[in-house]
């Protein structure tokens, strides 16, 4: 088994550079044994994969952390328990962004450490559903308030392209870093973003790597599907594939990953995720596990390293392919999309909020 790498985003923030995400163990994902989930997590812990992904408003996510953070302190030590670094996000309804007062983001912030029962929190990824709403400036003045209380030690924002960061960090904020979705169907970060932040010391952590499970070799050769799904982010995926090209050059790329992978002795997943950890600022990439039955696989990418010919291969097949374009969440921005439009916006205060709308209609 290979070691796993490490990238740091500030001194003493030493991340593993694949982050064990959290998303799929919210609610609208299917059925979740939490004992199991979370007994799970220390398997991650013991191969290297120190870091966890989460937020505020994945439902019941925080509360398991917290609890395999304490029995991991109970059982192992508190050595061990603070290796554990856990990155969660701070979002404001969509429907509070006019109205929400600072005691009401700091007491989010209060929530997050009660969750995870933590002292401080390691990361706090921001986001704000609509820039002409509300104030979002002093939104994120109260978390850098809460820095100086010791509450909070690094700031990040998710989902955001540069011009929006760039706000923030022209106002002397220190973002360590923007959570973006980035893959082999996905390179929207590349379309300016990227540059950004090595300009800015702040690097990507990216999710939707392997697409919600589109890029396993479960999908290499399978009829399209359509959007005909349950699981919410199954439809968030499938549009993407559908801004790439048709069905058969998502095959396409299917085939190449997997040759790619064939060379390695390794999956076609693995290849997609090795292809996005390689790309210019991207620190981590985050891979949603509701347990540890894949962490072999998962480890595999830590064991090759693409060479010319395959980024050759993989770089003519993407030459093709129609998007998706414009800047990191534009299309997800659109409330009236179809991208947008499967979003749900208040979560922190209403779990039961229903989305805008079928992802095809």
């Amino acid at each position: 088994m290979s070691d796993v790498e490490a990238a740091r985003l500030r001194p003493g923030h030493e991340i593993s550079r694949v982050i064990k995400g959290g998303w799929q163990l919210a609610g609208d994902h299917g059925a979740v044994d939490r004992t199991a989930a979370i007994a799970d997590m220390e398997a991650f812990l013991d191969a290297g994969i120190t870091t966890f992904d989460c937020a505020d408003i994945y439902t019941g996510v925080e509360e398991m952390i917290g609890e395999f953070i304490a029995d991991i302190r109970h059982r192992r030590g508190a050595a061990l328990a603070e290796r554990v670094l856990v990155h969660t996000k701070l979002v404001p309804d969509l429907g509070l962004l006019d109205s929400i007062t600072a005691d009401q983001v700091e007491a989010i912030v209060d929530r997050s450490l009660r969750r995870l029962r933590v002292e401080r929190l390691h990361l706090v990824q921001f986001f704000w559903w609509d820039m002409a709403r509300g104030d979002a400036v002093s939104a994120l003045e109260v978390l850098k308030d809460c820095q100086r209380k010791g509450k909070i030690a690094h700031l990040g924002v998710t989902n955001w392209d540069a011009p929006v960061i760039g706000r923030f960090v022209e106002a002397d904020y220190d973002i360590v870093s923007a959570q973006v979705q980035y893959s082999v169907l996905d390179r929207r970060a590349e379309n300016g973003l990227a540059a950004w932040a090595a300009q800015n010391d702040m690097q990507l952590l990216c999710y939707g790597t392997l697409a919600g499970g589109f890029l396993t070799g479960k999908w290499l050769g399978a009829p399209d599907p359509g959007f005909d799904f349950i699981n919410r982010s199954l439809v968030k995926y499938r549009l993407i594939i559908d801004e790439f090209g048709p069905w058969e050059r998502f095959q396409d790329l299917l085939a190449t990953l997997k040759a790619v992978g064939d060379k390695h002795g390794v999956s076609l997943s693995s290849v997609a995720t090795r292809w996005v950890l390689e790309r210019p600022q991207v620190a981590a990439a985050i891979v949603g596990a509701r347990y540890a039955g894949h962490l072999p696989q998962t480890l595999e990418v830590f064991s090759f390293a693409l060479d010319g010919e395959d980024r050759a291969r993989i770089g003519a097949l993407l030459e093709r392919a129609g998007g998706p374009q414009g800047p990191v969440y534009g299309l997800e921005g659109d409330r009236g999309g179809r991208h947008g439009r499967i979003m749900k916006y208040n979560l922190n205060t209403r779990p039961d909020d229903a989305t805008l709308g079928r992802a095809n209609g």
